[in-house]
C-alpha cells in the first residue's frame, strides 16, 4: 500500500481524496506497490520560495517533485520513501492533475522529454475515459529514467 501524507497549508479548499487517489494510481501504474509520499498544498508565497531555493528560479509554480529513493532497489525490510509532491492552488486553480501527475513522474524517475510526455499523455486518457483519476498504465521502457 501507498501511503500518503497530506497537509494542506494553502489556505484553499482542495480534492484531497481526489488528489490521493490520483497519486496511489500514477504510482501503481508505474510499479510502486508500496511506499510512503508526502503530498503539500501551499500558497504561492511559499512555492515561490521553494523554488527559489531549489531551482533558481524565482516564481510560484504549479507543483514541485523532491525524490528521495524513487524505483531504487532497497534493502529487504527498509521502506520506500518516494519523496514529496508540492501543488499550489492558486497557480494550478482546478487543474492541479496534470501537475501533480508531472511531479509523481519525476520522483519515480522522468526526466522531461517524450518518455515523460507519453506517460503524462497516458494518464491524461484514462481521466478522460472515466478510469479511477488516471488509473494504471501500461509500462514503457524506461530509457529516460535516472538510474
Amino acid at each position: 500500500m501507498i501511503r500518503v501524507d497530506v497537509v494542506n497549508r494553502s489556505g484553499a479548499e482542495v480534492e484531497e481524496s481526489a488528489a490521493v487517489e490520483l497519486a496511489r494510481s500514477v504510482l501503481a501504474g508505474e510499479g510502486v506497490g508500496a511506499g510512503e509520499l508526502g503530498l503539500a498544498f501551499v500558497g504561492p508565497d511559499e512555492s515561490r520560495e521553494l523554488k527559489r531555493e531549489h531551482l533558481g528560479i524565482d516564481e510560484a509554480t504549479d507543483a514541485l517533485a523532491f525524490p528521495i529513493d524513487g524505483l531504487e532497489t532497497l534493502p529487504d525490510g527498509m521502506p520506500r520513501q518516494l519523496g514529496d509532491v508540492v501543488v499550489c492552488p492558486d497557480v494550478v486553480g482546478e487543474h492541479w492533475r496534470a501537475p501533480l501527475v508531472h511531479a509523481l513522474l519525476h520522483l519515480v524517475g522522468y526526466d522531461h522529454g517524450p518518455e515523460m510526455e507519453a506517460r503524462e499523455a497516458v494518464y491524461a486518457r484514462r481521466r478522460l475515459d472515466g478510469g479511477a483519476q488516471g488509473a494504471e498504465a501500461p509500462a514503457l521502457p524506461a530509457t529516460e529514467r535516472k538510474p
